[in-house]
């Protein structure tokens, strides 16, 4: 083998193995940045499915704790007290413009369990029965779940609990006082927070809560247009404080 052949083998050798590191280098690249895409597709599945169970599955639930339940006795259902549950949904109302308390129907708590939205309003109407044998006190909380563009400042959240109303709404941001009519939200992240005392065996209390926008609110004004309001309500044998 003459020299030239010699230094011409030993160039096309570097030169194989100089490719050999470029496409090594650039699979290493690929794998980098196929799993990079990998994890952030995983992500946005899991925030996306995290967004779809807070969001989804009605704009209202109430819960009744498990435990204290079953050890009171106590059952919860829309019409029928043997299909009781521990988790009621409510069917959202998809759009609420502004309206008057002096619009909605007068017979609004007379109506039977479960949804009964209308317009410009949502409402929902269902039971609660001690089938225990003993006296028990319960405590009933809507909380705020989340708040989009100050939707809160012209909400009104209505209770009734059998034929008792009560209207709840936060207090005038300008006056620091309560609106005319209204119950000042309990906090921050809780719209009420009541208890029910000596509640017997055999009792039932039916509850009707009605959620709108008061047009003559002082804070109903053009900046919460597409506002949102989330909210649960909870029974339960204790209040618990919100931090």
């Amino acid at each position: 083998m003459t020299k030239e052949s010699k230094k011409k083998k030993i160039k096309n050798a570097k030169i194989v193995k100089l490719n050999s590191e470029k496409i090594l280098e650039r699979d290493r690249k690929i794998n980098v940045i196929k799993t990079s895409l990998l994890i952030m597709t995983l992500f946005l599945i899991i925030i996306y499915f995290l967004l779809v169970s807070f969001y989804e599955g009605g704009n209202f639930t109430i819960s009744l704790d498990p435990n204290f339940a079953q050890k009171s006795g106590l059952v919860m259902y829309e019409k029928d007290e043997n299909d009781d549950k521990r988790i009621l949904k409510a069917i959202p109302s998809d759009f609420i413009d502004n309206i008057s308390v002096k619009w909605l129907p007068k017979d609004i708590n007379q109506q039977e369990g479960g949804s009964h939205n209308g317009e410009n309003y949502f409402a929902y109407s269902f039971f609660i029965k001690n089938k225990g044998s003993e006296i028990v006190n319960y405590w009933y909380e809507i909380l705020i779940d989340d708040v989009i563009k100050n939707a809160d400042e012209a909400v009104r959240v209505m209770i009734y609990r059998n034929d008792e109303q009560k209207i709840y709404a936060k207090i005038n941001s300008k006056t620091g006082q309560p609106e005319e009519g209204t119950t000042p939200f309990y906090s921050n992240k809780e719209v009420a927070v009541e208890q029910r005392k000596d509640f017997k065996p055999g009792d039932v209390d039916k509850f009707t809560i009605v959620v709108f926008v008061e047009g003559d609110d002082p804070d109903c004004l053009d900046n919460i247009i597409g506002g949102e309001m989330k909210m649960h309500m909870d029974i339960t044998e204790e209040h618990i404080l919100q931090e």
